[in-house]
């Protein structure tokens, strides 16, 4: 029996509806069959009256991602709609061709077809916006906003949704606001879309205060609030370090049942760090299901910020053991934890594993590398890796300068500094602080000026009390402490704080001017009864004019005041193993052999001059007594314990938690010398590089 086959053939209705499920299942092999068919039936999708056709296929094309295809058969069509436009605009935006989107809206309040505009409906709009809002381009969108008010479209929710969504992309917060403010009658109530493109506005731009005037509206308009809100406002409470507020916002989101996707948790580790609740910020981490790369950084970062830089390194561990690979984000912070605790071994690993992994041209990994070195006494790795970026943001060239700075190579901070400027890079707030730094390292006394009151005036950067504070060092550092005290009394618009003022007490001790130095003191004392620097070098200079009276005035002030001396403790890496010296020593396994070493390196100094200078010890006993307190100082044991185990002609890199004591720099100098190593000394203050019998600081810090 032959079988019999149908004779059906679809209608064109038919055909439409087909070519539609082609387009929502993206099926393009389907739908160019479809299209064939409207072809081969002499249904020409060209034909003026077959604008429903066209605009189908528009649409097939449109999702299917062919948009030159699209275009084409736009752009034959004799008579278009709007449809026509709103569907290949759709696909334009989409596929990020926004100039494209805002062109063929020009286009189209500007045609007329057979005697008739063309009207862009809020579909149109909402497109035209997006397109606007994504290229940052206001002046477009302006008169977008003209033109919803000629076609009466103002109304629409969608439309004044986008409509604030690109003031505030555009950075025009103020217009998005008026937006928010206008025609808000009963139909037309605020969602939380509006808000959250204005409250993410503030934030970008630092508007704390704006911020929580917008949060308050939310909040007494009821409007219902999304997980974008929630990450928005967790991301205030964070900024503006208001844990009390997180804490509610974090209750809030509990009891709305909102589930906690990733982009929530990281947010709420983040805010918890930033508020310094990092137990906290934890225990949100560990009761999180899915951890992505996000979340593992956010706790990382919050461990980082908290000073915990130990816990933020042990995390990449436990991060690789549950199979989850770190991004460029995450070696960044990884990086600075290292440089906080001058981790240069584990740096070198990270820097291995980055150049393995591929993320070794990133700039912002490479920027916390440069930090890294830097912090960690290795400005000549720091610079190595500068070298070799081929693109440098403002970043990049700050930590440059910074670094050269804090290592007291004021030239070579200023030579990049130049290097900056011509390349066409604006300084900023921070550049100018390491180019002052740089400048008093080198006493250059009318460049600081040159800087701080022309060039920064130049660039349109108002000084700050760190600038101001720089150029303090810069006169002392010149020895010009008269003319330093006379700037700070005159630059009266200046609220000085304590750092300040302590940077012309340490110039009176080391330029022997004790009488200013009382009277700075003073004022310190009184700014901060319990500042512990200051009764040191106090103590310090009394000690240098065996004033004995004067020691035991500010020792038992101290006794009064509660106030306690931190003792002086130096460590150094060695094989991966960190080693701690404290001042007697004995806390070190081999701490008889540490005290020949020294010993020996004592009497080999002493041959080249080096006298014990016992001025600065804080007892009123015999000299002989006070040689031996000097003997044993923290960094001079652990330097010490580098020359023994660290072969050369590797540095020796120590750091000290408190300041470098005069005896103990003079007498690391000539260790340089009679050794031939280079010896870094990190301590409260700045680097030391030893060499040669010399350091960078040339004697001032």
């Amino acid at each position: 029996m032959v079988p019999s086959y149908s004779s059906y053939l679809p209608s064109l209705k038919d055909l439409l509806n087909l070519l539609k499920l082609s387009a929502d299942a993206k099926n393009l092999n389907f739908g160019k069959t479809i299209h064939t068919q409207l072809l081969i039936r002499n249904q020409s999708p060209t034909h003026h009256s077959h604008i429903t056709q066209t605009n189908s296929l528009i649409n097939l094309y449109v999702k299917c991602s062919r948009l030159r295809l699209a275009r084409y058969l736009f752009d034959e069509m004799p008579v278009r709609n709007v449809v026509s436009y709103n569907a290949l605009m759709g696909g334009y935006l989409h596929n990020g061709e926004h100039l494209e989107v805002i062109s063929l809206f020009k286009e189209m309040v500007s045609s007329v077809q057979n005697d008739v505009l063309v009207s862009p409906n809020e579909y149109v709009f909402t497109t035209v916006l997006s397109a606007c809002a994504h290229r940052g381009r206001v002046f477009e969108g302006m008169q977008c906003h003209g033109f919803l008010f000629k076609f009466g479209l103002i109304l629409h929710q969608y439309v004044r949704s986008a409509l604030v969504h690109m003031y505030s992309k555009c950075f025009h917060v103020d217009l998005a606001l008026e937006v928010l403010e206008s025609e808000n009658g009963s139909n037309n109530i605020n969602d939380a879309f509006c808000y959250n493109s204005v409250l993410n506005a503030l934030l970008e731009s630092r508007s704390w205060g704006e911020s929580m005037d917008v949060l308050g509206r939310m909040v007494s308009e009821g409007v219902v609030w999304d997980n974008v809100t929630y990450v928005s406002v967790m991301g205030l409470c964070g900024q503006i370090r208001d844990l009390r507020l997180g804490l509610q916002v974090h209750a809030q989101l509990l009891k709305g049942g909102l589930v906690f996707d990733v982009f929530v948790g990281s947010m709420l580790v983040d805010m918890y760090g930033k508020c310094g609740e990092v137990l906290i910020a934890r225990k949100v981490f560990d009761g999180l299901k899915n951890r992505n790369v996000v979340v593992w950084t956010s706790l990382m970062t919050a461990y980082l910020q908290n000073g915990d830089f130990e816990e933020s390194l042990d995390l990449l561990t436990c991060m690789d053991r549950e199979g989850t690979m770190a991004n460029e984000f995450t070696f960044a912070v990884l990086l600075n934890a290292c440089a906080g605790i001058a981790a240069l071994r584990h740096g070198d690993l990270l820097h291995a594993r980055i150049e393995k992994i591929g993320f070794k041209n990133r700039v912002i990994v490479r920027n916390a590398l440069i930090n890294m070195y830097s912090k960690s006494g290795s400005i000549d790795s720091s610079y190595d890796v500068f070298f070799d970026m081929t693109y440098r943001d403002i970043i990049t060239w700050n930590a440059m300068i910074c670094g050269y700075s804090q290592h007291g190579l004021g030239k070579q901070a200023l030579l990049v500094f130049e290097d900056m400027v011509s390349t066409g890079e604006c300084p900023n707030y921070v550049t100018f602080v390491g180019v002052l730094s740089a400048c008093a390292h080198v006493s250059l006394v009318k460049e600081g000026f040159y800087y701080l009151n022309e060039l920064m005036k130049h660039f349109k950067i108002e000084p700050g009390l760190e600038h101001y504070t720089c150029q303090v060092a810069v006169l002392c550092r010149a020895g010009l402490l008269e003319d330093a005290e006379n700037f700070m009394k005159r630059t009266t618009h200046v609220k000085w704080d304590v750092v300040a003022w302590r940077v012309l007490l340490n110039a009176c001790n080391v330029h022997r001017n004790y009488s200013l130095g009382k009277r700075i003191a003073e004022t310190i004392i009184q700014m901060n009864p319990r500042d512990m620097g200051t009764y040191t070098l106090l103590s310090n200079m009394y000690a240098k004019a065996r004033s004995w009276d004067g020691v035991t005035a500010i020792r038992k002030m101290m006794r009064e005041r509660n106030i306690k001396k931190e003792p002086g403790v130096s460590w150094l890496e060695i094989r991966n193993i960190v080693h701690v010296f404290s001042s007697d020593g004995s806390n070190h396994p081999e701490c008889i052999q540490i005290y020949e070493k020294v010993q020996l390196l004592l009497e080999m100094i002493k041959q080249l001059g080096y006298v014990p200078n016992i001025e600065a010890v804080l007892h009123d006993v015999e000299d002989e007594q006070k040689e031996s307190y000097l003997n044993y100082h923290s960094e001079k044991l652990a330097i010490a314990y580098g020359l023994m185990k660290i072969p050369s002609p590797a540095p020796i890199r120590v750091i000290k938690n408190l300041r470098i004591c005069e005896d103990c720099h003079t007498a690391v100098k000539l260790i340089s010398k009679v050794t031939n190593r280079l010896i870094v000394v990190r301590d409260a203050s700045r680097f030391h590089h030893f060499c040669s019998g010399t350091c960078t600081c040339s004697d001032h810090w």
